[in-house]
């Protein structure tokens, strides 16, 4: 599993490395039943606190990512389909939002922003 921490990012750590690990198992690089690295493992790794990683870990667990077994660590839960679908659909909107705002920014107006669109989605 790959992590990249961006220590002059204003996006919390914690939020950074869940952040991560929702794009892995959404894209499926991260599997059900697959174990995440040790808290300690992973604060070594990145160099950060053990703390803030458990922040992480929890919040993952919170939000049914993932299950923790004590003593044996932390694993990627059973995949929820509507759970990834909406958080899939929620990229596309952030994405499509920056794009609209760009495109008004460059004066574009929204009927010629729908013809784009239109024009772009026969393709």
């Amino acid at each position: 599993m790959k992590i990249i921490i961006n220590s002059s990012s204003m996006v919390p750590i914690y939020e950074q490395i869940m952040d991560q690990i929702k794009a892995q198992i959404i894209a499926g690089d991260l599997k059900e039943n697959d174990i995440l690295p040790s808290v300690r493992t992973l604060a070594k790794e990145q160099k950060i606190s053990a703390l803030t990683v458990k922040k992480a870990y929890d919040n993952l667990e919170q939000e049914g990512y993932t299950v923790t077994v004590h003593g044996k660590g932390t694993y990627v839960a059973a995949a929820n389909p509507e759970r990834i679908k909406e958080e899939q659909r929620r990229e596309v909107e952030n994405d499509l939002d920056k794009t609209i705002q760009k495109a008004r920014s460059c004066g574009l107006t929204d009927q010629e922003i729908r013809e784009l669109f239109e024009l772009i989605m026969e393709d």
